[in-house]
């Protein structure tokens, strides 16, 4: 049986899957001859520098207020609200200060829901939960990830990291309920051990609702059996329906930018966009397509490690 967490009170793989805006790059991305996303994320993915980003608001109830290369999404219900991932530092007081730039107040979100182990997703989460008081998310495998990061450098800041306690852990198919929010958790390994993908998610845009996905990580960290995991998490992935709306980890993803991978080119778009336009963010043929992209590259990287394996 599926457990039912409520609130009553109030890289598919990287590659392939990847309103108010305030965003001060906008005019020097939308000329640049490279989008500004694949700088943050790619050609100058280690320059801290440029990475500090303005807040900026998707939908009616989703802002994305992270750095520039790494996605942090805030989600707002009646009944409080919900962070997807936590940067690392020394970022992670710029996503506190975005998110109370949008107008949420700290002490109203209730959950914060880590895609995976790596340090640039959760080295912020006990920082925010402190800031918070929200419970910490993630499945047993991230868990042990993040036991083995606490105290030890990353490679953006020579501070040792401090990691969240252990606390909220959710397996396959477990739900959680949050105001108007039903979200359902799939483990989809490969890119870690982990991985937490997040479907159910709804939008909301002018009076119309959108279904969206968060996908926890994508590809295969090597091996063998990372690469069949890997082939198991995108077959699943590609079998949820009616995904309209790709959250994506990081503002980029390749092989392209907008419409396929760029997050903060969306974003630019928002802040440029007319009344009865569309919504950039919304853009369910480029998630199909991604989706089967992701089922291709996940059975070819099995053949090559089988390969390795072979000596060939």
């Amino acid at each position: 049986m599926k457990r039912v967490m409520m609130l009553t009170a109030g890289c598919l793989t990287a590659a392939l899957l990847g309103a108010n805006f305030a965003g001060s790059n906008s005019a020097s991305a939308q000329g640049a001859t490279e989008p500004f996303s694949k700088t943050c994320r790619v050609t100058q993915a280690r320059n801290n520098a440029i990475q500090k980003h303005e807040p900026f608001k998707a939908f009616d109830n989703l802002y994305y207020v992270g750095p520039c290369y790494v996605s942090v999404w805030l989600l707002t219900t009646p009944q409080g609200d919900i962070l997807f991932d936590s940067t690392q530092e020394p970022f992670v007081d710029d996503v506190i200060a975005n998110i109370q730039k949008v107008g949420v107040n700290l002490r109203d979100i209730k959950y914060i829901i880590l895609s995976h182990g790596h340090l640039d997703h959760v080295g912020g989460a006990a920082k925010i939960q402190e800031a918070t008081g929200a419970r910490v998310v993630a499945v047993e495998q991230d868990w042990k990830m993040m036991a083995d990061l606490d105290g030890k450098t990353g490679n953006r800041d020579p501070k040792p990291n401090r990691m969240p306690k252990k606390d909220m852990v959710v397996k396959e198919g477990d739900t959680l309920k949050l105001g108007d929010q039903t979200l359902t958790f799939h483990w989809t390994p490969g890119h870690t051990p982990g991985v937490l993908t997040t479907e159910g998610i709804k939008v909301y845009d002018s009076g119309k609702t959108y279904n969206a996905i968060l996908m926890g990580g994508g590809g295969y960290r090597g091996g063998l059996e990372a690469a069949q995991q890997s082939v198991e998490s995108a077959n699943k992935v590609a079998a949820i329906k009616g995904v309209q709306v790709n959250l994506q980890i990081h503002s980029w993803a390749e092989p392209n930018g907008y419409p396929g991978g760029g997050v903060l080119e969306r974003g630019f778009k928002i802040k440029d966009r007319k009344p009865g336009d569309p919504n950039p963010f919304v853009d369910p043929d480029t998630w199909n397509s991604r989706a089967k992209a992701a089922q291709a590259g996940a059975l070819k990287a099995v053949e090559t490690e089988k390969a390795k394996a072979a000596g060939k």
